[in-house]
């Protein structure tokens, strides 16, 4: 073989090579996720990776074709510590990365930020949790979300206070962050609509752990209810605290507060049937025995028990390839539009999207914690 026979034949290689590289990169659709993975909310940020890790298992079980190619389905997950800062980083390392969607933030206070990156790469995202409202009414036609927003969520809390819960006195606080200023705020209106009384409103922050100051404060107005707007790791302590000041008061709380985790994070300080919590989503009664087989499978295949969100996250990710089979690509401009108009019947119910990406039909659940047990009390629209 002479010299100009070796260099064209290893051109040919060379070419046959990289073309291979090219359609086996093809077959790869990456989906990113982020949450908080480290942090006080890891055990929330982790529930919803193995919510994402368990919808990516059961995709590239099907063998699913995009573009006449069967496509293999790949996580990049990333922590955003729920810091806004870390999450707009998270964001840009994912759209260096060229995924093709993103299922997340878990926090409003990072999704919202890291959503204006996502909308200017082009690139699809949809939360499973994040509720201010802000973060659909930013125009973004890339954004979604597949839970009720703190319109309904505070609205419904602040409303059952009153007229359900017949509370007198009510006293509010907050952690100051997107999600828990916003929930807040929502439920302090809607009290005030249905006639009710706010005697204080005061604020933390979502790393604090002493809050004996502002309980001190708040237990002067002696309040029948106390509202905290924040998570479940702030939540807990201050319940005991709430306990050793004799604050002899109703809890209630967003989705944040509304784990399995809190009874352990207030321990003694939790009463049976004190705390009140909605979590923005849940069943109606026909989806039930589907939902409950759903988790016992969770825990088969993750070893862990659902703390809140994985069920969102995981019908969010089947939603999100269900417009990639509609539109027969999983390039973001071309499934785009298939998200928008989608119908997808999850495990949590039917997800249809209105003009903002706002869930059409959220609903809303609201447990009370007995005997050590979260306890579902019912399920509202």
């Amino acid at each position: 073989m002479n010299l100009h026979q070796k260099v064209l034949s290893l051109a040919v290689a060379s070419a046959f090579t990289l073309a291979a590289g090219v359609a086996s990169a093809q077959t790869v659709v990456k989906i990113g996720h982020v949450g908080p993975l480290t942090g006080g909310i890891a055990h929330l940020g982790k529930d919803n990776e193995l919510g994402a890790k368990l919808a990516i298992e059961d995709l590239n079980a099907k063998g699913i074709k995009l573009g006449g190619q069967t496509v293999k389905f790949e996580l990049l997950s990333e922590d955003d510590a729920a810091d806004p800062k870390q999450g707009t980083a998270a964001a840009t390392k994912l759209v260096d990365a060229k995924v093709n969607g993103v299922i997340g933030h878990l926090n409003s206070g990072t999704t919202i930020p890291a959503s204006k990156i996502y909308h200017d790469a082009g690139i699809p995202q949809i939360s499973p949790s994040a509720t201010n409202p802000k973060y659909t009414l930013q125009g973004f036609k890339s954004a979604f979300r597949v839970v009720a927003h703190d319109g309904q969520l505070g609205g419904t809390l602040g409303r059952y206070a009153v007229k359900d819960v017949k509370a007198k006195s009510i006293a509010i606080i907050d952690d100051r962050t997107a999600y828990g200023q916003g929930v807040a705020d929502e439920f302090q209106k809607a009290v005030k609509t249905a006639g009710g009384k706010v005697v204080g409103r005061e604020f933390t922050n979502d790393k604090a752990t002493d809050f004996n100051a502002i309980l001190t404060k708040l237990k002067g107005a002696k309040p029948d209810l106390v509202f905290y707007g924040g998570m479940d790791a702030v939540a807990g302590p201050m319940l005991r605290q709430m306990k050793q000041l004799g604050i002899n008061a109703k809890f209630m709380g967003g989705d944040g507060i509304c784990s399995n985790e809190l009874i352990k994070l207030a321990g003694d300080g939790m009463s049976d049937g004190q705390v009140i919590c909605a979590e923005a989503g849940g069943v109606t009664k026909d989806k039930e025995a589907a939902l409950a087989a759903w988790k016992t499978r969770f825990k088969e295949k993750t070893g862990a028990d659902v703390q809140i969100y994985a069920p969102y996250v995981y019908d969010a990710t089947m939603t999100m390839v269900a417009a990639m089979q509609k539109a027969n690509s999983a390039e973001p401009a071309k499934y785009l539009p298939e998200l928008a108009k989608i119908t997808y019947e999850g495990v949590t119910g039917k997800i249809q999207f209105d003009s903002k990406g706002d869930v059409k039909d959220g609903t809303l659940t609201l447990y009370t914690y007995k005997g050590g047990k979260r306890e579902t009390m019912m399920v509202v629209k």
